[in-house]
């Protein structure tokens, strides 16, 4: 075949194609994976040295005329369709199906939570999620040989132990506190991680939110009627709620919240923890507690997301399995 390279090159002078589909055969024809080109560049390789300068010289020259006449043509083919305002494309036939996507279910509950507590006024704040342990921890009325402070619970950062990976999203409200001016109603939102047993109800990351309103009369009752109507709006009236009695070491009368997931069951699921600020607490971020009190919840939104969708295993929201996730294109 390298002997046939002359031949080739006047075959390559010659050509004329009378449509792109000509062009495109013989573009296949020498230059495809399989073309003839290939093959004469492994039928150089065996040629002897002495025979390869000569050869090689008119296979390049072969390359270059092949490279040369493609373009050529391609370029006249496309002025001449550019011309004509016609293509090859077919516009009778219908557009090709374009696939929807969707939100992520924590990412539609998430959603759903911040329009809700917009409407009461709270406004939203996000922080790192890498903190010291006075916010996570200290301000918060942590003491220093508390169980969630150890290695089994917190990831700590290895280079500075007195750094982690935020357990809540608490540090945030903390921040606000130090530097924002009264009165505070906000939430905080954002990713948390605890070193835990990964199961159907747990994961060592986590999404939640916190809110936050401290003033100069603020009420148990002003809490319970915030999240009465929460819920009410998240999932509806004919849901029955239910308060116990709880502790936080930040929150001082404490409760958790829990929720029946239908109406006439006396099955209960917790959604959230709650309390008023311990005025230590409010203390430590330099606000007056003989003056301002405030109260204060948390939320966690994969919990949310399972139980507004009836998810059974909270390890589903971390798979990315399309199949899971093609459900929740129309929210």
């Amino acid at each position: 075949m390298i002997k046939n390279i002359t031949n080739y090159l006047e075959e390559a002078d010659s050509f004329k194609p009378a449509s792109p589909k000509e062009l495109e055969d013989f573009r296949i024809k020498y230059l495809g994976k399989k073309g003839i080109l290939q093959d004469i560049f492994n039928e150089f390789r065996d040629l002897p040295v002495s025979e390869k300068s000569s050869y090689g010289k008119l296979i390049n020259q072969l390359k270059d005329r092949l490279n040369e006449k493609i373009v050529t043509f391609k370029e006249e083919f496309e002025k001449q369709a550019s011309a004509t305002g016609k293509d090859d494309m077919d516009l009778t036939r219908d557009a090709a199906p374009i696939k929807v996507g969707s939100r992520h279910p924590v990412s539609i509950v998430r959603k759903q939570i911040i329009d809700i507590f917009s409407r009461m006024g709270y406004t939203m704040s996000e922080g790192p999620e890498i903190v010291d342990d006075w916010h996570n921890f200290t301000a918060l009325n942590f003491p220093p040989d508390h169980p969630a402070k150890d290695m089994q619970d917190t990831f700590y950062i290895s280079l500075n132990p007195d750094y982690l990976l935020r357990t809540h999203t608490s540090p945030v409200q903390v921040q606000v506190m130090e530097t924002e001016k009264l009165p505070i109603r906000t939430i905080s939102i954002g990713r948390v991680y605890r070193n835990e047993t990964i199961t159907y109800k747990s994961h060592i990351q986590f999404h939640q939110v916190e809110g936050l309103y401290v003033d100069t009369d603020v009420s148990f009752a002003d809490l319970k009627q915030s999240l009465y109507y929460f819920v009410q709006q998240m999932f509806g009236d004919a849901f029955k709620i239910r308060f116990r009695p709880s502790y936080f070491p930040f929150t001082e009368p404490s409760a958790e919240m829990d929720i029946s997931p239908k109406k006439g069951e006396t099955k209960w699921m917790e959604i959230l923890g709650c309390g008023m600020v311990d005025p230590q607490v409010l203390e430590n971020c330099g606000i007056n507690s003989k003056k301002y009190r405030g109260f204060a919840f948390g939320i966690g939104i994969e919990r949310m997301a399972l139980l507004k969708y009836g998810i059974p295993d909270i390890r589903i929201l971390y798979e990315n399995d399309v199949r899971f996730l093609e459900q929740f294109i129309s929210e």
